[in-house]
């Protein structure tokens, strides 16, 4: 790899108060690893419970360096023509038939005019430096197989396409692999990847994150929002909350008429921050505590 593409281009405060310009709070430590992931040229691996800002922090990397955003939402059975390319096959028949039809040389049908780019294939293809950022979404939902099909990838940011041969990045797309836990990856990705695990923000974090996307609700009401969410997590829920659905509750409160998180508001709103009844009842067991 040449000077040019691993001589650092951001400081790690840099980036944090970058992120910061396009609504993302991140801490020193998410901040230094995606520091690393900007200027080094690894992927970086982020788990977590859901809820707590992982993709967001894709998305937001990709609106800092104003990058091309490519999502792959990983699942169980996602295999190589989903991920990375396929053929349009419909495509080349029409033109094989064409071509007969005409009596002309039948067509390259490997050529581009035939050749479905996915994300992992569209990444490659940066016109720039930080040119793209590549969301693999959710890398515990898929299986072994799709995990060695991301060995090259991430090794050599290239792929090995049998009828054309090796498609390597000019620029190398920043790569953010995002996991729930589910389940334990392999070492081999692991080792392709810096590292961060993003726990539930303290309270005041999410009051700053709350803040910052509802700057026009009361204060206090943000505060009450984000001390309930922490004691709703304190319970072991289903489903606890995420940032996510702090906002949404934040937000409920105040169409509610709400300035402070009230009991005779919090039975009605609970619907916008738990998703399960059996969650919802153990909220109102836990009324007192939750908004005292």
């Amino acid at each position: 790899m040449s000077e040019e593409h691993t001589r650092p281009t951001v400081g790690i405060a840099d980036l944090q108060r970058r992120l910061l310009d396009v609504g993302y709070i991140a801490d020193l430590g998410l901040a230094t690893s995606l520091a690393c992931a900007v200027n080094i040229g690894h992927a970086v691996l982020l788990e977590g419970v859901a809820g707590v800002g992982k993709t967001e922090a894709a998305r937001a990397l990709a609106a800092v360096f104003d990058a091309r955003f490519l999502r792959l939402q990983c699942y169980e059975g996602l295999d190589l023509a989903a991920a990375a390319y396929d053929w349009n096959y419909s495509r080349q028949l029409l033109a094989i038939r064409a071509a007969e039809a005409s009596r002309e040389p039948a067509p390259d049908l490997y050529g581009d005019a035939f050749l479905i780019r996915r994300p992992l294939l569209a990444a490659l293809e940066a016109p720039r430096r930080h040119g793209v950022v590549l969301l693999i979404d959710e890398i515990d939902r898929s299986d072994d197989e799709f995990e060695a099909l991301l060995l090259e990838f991430l090794g050599e940011f290239a792929l090995t396409i049998p009828e054309r041969g090796t498609v390597a990045a000019a620029y190398p797309p920043i790569v953010v692999l995002t996991s729930n836990r589910t389940r334990d990856l392999h070492d081999a990705l692991k080792r392709r990847c810096f590292y961060h695990w993003i726990d539930h923000p303290t309270v005041e974090r999410e009051v700053a994150i709350l803040r910052l996307h509802l700057a026009e609700s009361p204060s206090a009401l943000l505060a009450d929002v984000a001390r309930a969410s922490a004691a709703l997590r304190a319970l072991q829920l289903r489903k606890p909350p995420g940032i996510a659905e702090s906002l949404d509750w934040a937000q409920t409160l105040e169409l509610l008429g709400a300035e402070r998180l009230e009991e005779r508001f919090f039975e009605t709103s609970l619907g916008s921050v738990l998703k399960y009844p059996e969650d919802i009842e153990a909220a109102r067991r836990a009324v007192d505590d939750i908004i005292a």
